[in-house]
């Protein structure tokens, strides 16, 4: 499958805005299955300042400020992007969930210490008993871990309703756990804390969806939406995508753009500002599949 992604992002400020530093990460990877061919980003007003960086995780990163007095700022994000289907694993060959979780107690093997990192607490997620009793149903002893972790993808599915005016990005995890509703973001955040609280690794994944119109209707412009699911680590398999969302396995209608502990590493844009007041937000995104003849080379369309 061929993709074209764009990802458009518009603020509008009520008040001006005299200065303003920004993070974008909007640039999909490169990883198994998924080949990046092009990219661009636009930014209006044009930035005086503009970087571009690989973060802690292996994200691209483009840093910029704007110096000039605005009270709109337009960042355009247009990515083609090649998926191919990857064979998943059979559930039942991964190893225990115990003895994968026994590798991450201390001491622990340089093999995996890569992983370690996600095991922890993160600034949205906390690991507890009580996260962990979530889980428990889906990882009795000596199930295997893909198997364990496809249960718990499909019990968050069953147990979340899906509610996007149940929450925000700023929403606590207990909230979420509490009144059982929420968005992408938040059910990628329990996967996260359940598999973390029973002292396996697990990461945000955050990246976009194709998503298809209702049977007999036209595709509406900037319909498809920004997406975030988790991973889980095995050592024998490396890391294993889940989306408890949509209750699948992600595979070549899922583009990856960055990992990280939680959404706070991975917000497609990030910033401060001086000045602005209140603001308006409007984001559109656009998945759409192109013929596979509109590539004439690796580089660029």
């Amino acid at each position: 499958m061929l993709y074209e992604v764009i990802h458009r992002t518009l603020y509008d400020y009520s008040a001006q805005v005299t200065v303003s530093h920004h993070a974008a990460r909007l640039m999909p990877r490169e990883r198994p299955g998924q080949e990046l061919l092009s990219f661009d980003l636009s930014i209006s007003p044009r930035p005086t300042v503009r970087r571009e960086r690989t973060d802690f995780f292996g994200n691209g990163v483009t840093f910029f400020a704007l110096q000039e007095v605005h009270d709109r700022l337009e960042v355009t994000a247009r990515a083609h992007v090649r998926m191919q289907s990857r064979e998943m694993p059979a559930l039942g060959l991964s190893p225990a969930w115990e003895s994968v979780a026994a590798l991450f107690s201390d001491p622990v093997s340089p093999k995996v210490v890569d992983a370690y990192q996600f095991v922890f607490h993160s600034p949205l997620v906390r690991t507890a008993p009580d996260i962990a009793d979530i889980a428990r149903s889906c990882f009795p002893p000596g199930r295997p871990l893909q198997e364990a972790v496809f249960a718990l993808n499909h019990l968050i599915h069953r147990e979340f309703v899906f509610d996007p005016e149940a929450t925000t990005v700023a929403t606590p995890l207990e909230e979420v756990l509490k009144n059982r509703r929420g968005v992408c973001q938040d059910f990628a955040h329990i996967g996260i804390a359940c598999l973390r609280s029973l002292g396996l690794p697990a990461r945000y994944v955050s990246g976009y969806i194709r998503t298809h119109p209702p049977e007999g209707q036209e595709r509406l412009r900037g319909a498809d939406a920004s997406h975030g699911w988790f991973a889980a680590y095995c050592p024998e398999l490396g890391w294993l995508d889940f989306d408890p969302t949509n209750d699948k396995i992600p595979d070549h209608e899922h583009i990856a753009v960055a990992y990280g502990r939680d959404y706070t590493d991975v917000a497609p844009l990030s910033g401060i500002l001086t000045g602005g007041a209140q603001h308006e937000l409007k984001v559109e995104v656009d998945v759409l599949e192109l013929p596979a003849e509109t590539i004439c080379g690796s580089e660029s369309l």
